[in-house]
């Protein structure tokens, strides 16, 4: 209205130089204005264009979300589809099924309830070992067992050969050199006809060095991985010999007593019989 007035008086002819200055500086706020204006145009015109961005980001989410809930539902379709093709089975096809299940985990659970038994056997055997001196006698451990090459039939050549080479070194009294060979065997070989007989000769190896607790456990595992082996009367015998050298009698005399019973036409059965005679 001021610049109005001003630009009137001038028209007129009457405005003085107080008039014209007055009107300049009503012209320099109005061009701050302006000016203010376009600003606040411009940052209005940014905050526009960052909604536009964020809305298309939204919109971009929003899409994949939806595509993800749709692939869900495909699959929860599938697996719904599935299981109704499945009920549509016979029933006697559901109870085959059920009953093969159920025998299985019958198995496993024998399975372990045996593996169980074996180690329960085997903690009450070395009861005691913990907690009181092992009494070794200072006399020499029983000489090995021997084997003959005609007991080796039905081996790879192969095989053959690494046994061989293992127990000769053991028979010439290589007893730490003949270990590390039958248990190099055993890795190579570990479920042929005289891989029962290489972990016997490792349980030996400890005996003749008189590590009675170890020979137990080396035995023991002839005795559980290989069930049907013929070293299991000896590897029974010999721990009952090793129990005896760590003064453990009681765990003895059953061993013993084992092996008669379950191996009576054995030599080991023989020795058992004698041995239980001097055991008081």
């Amino acid at each position: 209205m001021g610049i109005c007035c001003c630009l009137l008086f001038l028209l007129l002819g009457c405005a003085t130089t107080k008039d014209v200055k007055i009107l300049d500086e009503e012209i320099g706020k109005l061009q701050q204005q302006v000016t203010q204006l376009r600003k606040e145009k411009e940052a209005l015109k940014e905050e526009l264009s960052q909604q536009t961005v964020e809305n298309q980001k939204l919109k971009s989410d929003l899409l994949l979300r939806l595509e993800s809930l749709q692939s869900d539902v495909r699959t929860l379709s599938v697996g719904v589809e599935e299981y109704k093709e499945f009920l549509k089975r016979p029933t006697k096809e559901i109870d085959r099924m059920r009953e093969d299940l159920e025998f299985r985990l019958k198995l496993l659970d024998d399975k372990s309830k045996t593996n169980e038994e074996r180690l329960k056997e085997l903690e009450v055997r070395l009861k005691g070992l913990e907690t009181k001196e092992p009494k070794v006698s200072e006399s020499t451990p029983k000489p090995i067992e021997t084997e003959t090459p005609g007991e080796w039939k039905g081996i790879s050549p192969g095989a053959g050969d690494l046994y061989k080479d293992a127990y000769e070194t053991l028979q010439k009294g290589n007893i730490e050199g003949a270990r590390r060979k039958f248990e190099a065997f055993l890795k190579q070989y570990p479920n042929t006809e005289l891989s029962d007989n290489a972990q016997f000769w490792i349980g030996e190896t400890y005996y003749l060095k008189k590590d009675f607790e170890k020979a137990i456990l080396e035995y023991e595992k002839a005795i559980a991985k290989y069930p049907e082996g013929d070293k299991i009367p000896s590897a029974l015998f010999k721990q009952a010999l090793a129990f005896l050298e760590l003064g453990d009698k009681t765990n003895a005399r059953n061993l013993l007593k084992r092996v008669v019973e379950k191996y009576p036409n054995t030599d080991q059965a023989e020795m058992a019989k004698k041995k239980l005679g001097t055991i008081k």
